[in-house]
């Protein structure tokens, strides 16, 4: 019992990982630009695409696969921005328009991706080889780096945000646009930064998952959906409070999968959702407005 118990524990740490991997972009590019982007998903499936590519078909490695997985997403998510999300900036109607361009932008890429890559099973190598032990429990070494990766990632970003002068840019233009662009800072460069650096961790994520799971053209669906849960659970526009609430959600998630199994754990996590929305509207770690 103690042992599934342990076992259990650590694959909610790894599924926590991995969502705040996710929802990591997702929240950045909310605080910045008030907006959801919907093609993050498919972000993920181009960088595990392009990874593979990289690493497998050309075979240059699992590194220069990371790298060019993570660097294609970035592109495309600064591409999204430029042409997708920035003619709308101002318009009172910008949230919904965000919406349709960028689940355009998501089929698309999903899209291009069958084209492109066909819709046979493709997987990753694992960063590492081999086991290790977590409290006991044996997962494998590359889950055990991804739980140990994920808040050094976490962390450099919330360093980024808070300690050089581009990231508090970033944070000026989320607070208020205007006066930011008073004092000096070029907002729309503040935007593309922050829709590029979303969409890089979304490439990095989907390198990892497709190293867990099989790469599809529909790879980034479901993370996309568990990325927005996370976000709206924990409450928006704090990366502190992102991190929090996947890591609540990984566990929560882990032991409803071990008492209720698969079927029924995506309905009951969705209640969950709704019965935190109705009594903390703000999110589980949500501030309440002034």
């Amino acid at each position: 019992m103690m042992e599934t118990l342990i076992a259990t524990l650590v694959s909610g740490l790894l599924l926590g990982a991995l969502y705040a991997l996710m929802a990591s972009g997702l929240s950045l590019v909310w605080t910045t630009l008030g907006v959801f982007n919907f093609a993050h998903g498919a972000l993920m499936t181009l960088g595990a695409f392009v990874g593979w590519t990289v690493s497998e078909q050309l075979g240059y490695g699992l590194g220069a696969g990371m790298l060019a997985g993570v660097a294609a997403a970035a592109v495309a998510g600064v591409l999204i921005e430029r042409f997708l999300v920035r003619p709308f900036y101002g318009n009172r109607n910008m949230l919904l328009i965000t919406v349709m361009t960028t689940l355009a932008a998501m089929i698309i890429i999903q899209s291009g991706s069958r084209y492109v890559w066909g819709s046979r099973l493709k997987q990753l190598p694992p960063l590492v080889q081999g086991d290790a032990s977590i409290f006991g429990a044996s997962v494998s070494a590359h889950e055990a780096l991804i739980i140990v990766l994920a808040p050094v990632i976490l962390l450099a970003i919330w360093l980024f945000a808070t300690h050089t002068r581009v990231g508090r840019s970033m944070r000026a233009v989320g607070q208020n646009p205007d006066a930011a662009s008073l004092i000096g800072i070029n907002v729309s460069t503040a935007f593309a930064l922050a829709f590029g650096l979303s969409a890089a961790l979304a490439g990095l994520t989907g390198v990892l998952l497709g190293s867990i799971r099989f790469i599809t053209p529909t790879l980034g669906v479901e993370p996309l959906l568990k990325a927005m849960i996370v976000v709206i659970f924990g409450g928006l526009g704090s990366l502190g409070a992102t991190a929090g609430a996947a890591l609540v959600i990984g566990l929560v998630e882990a032991f409803l999968i071990l008492v209720l199994g698969l079927y029924w754990t995506p309905s009951v996590l969705f209640v969950l959702l709704i019965l935190v929305l109705v009594l903390r509207p703000n999110g589980l770690f949500g501030r309440a407005a002034a």
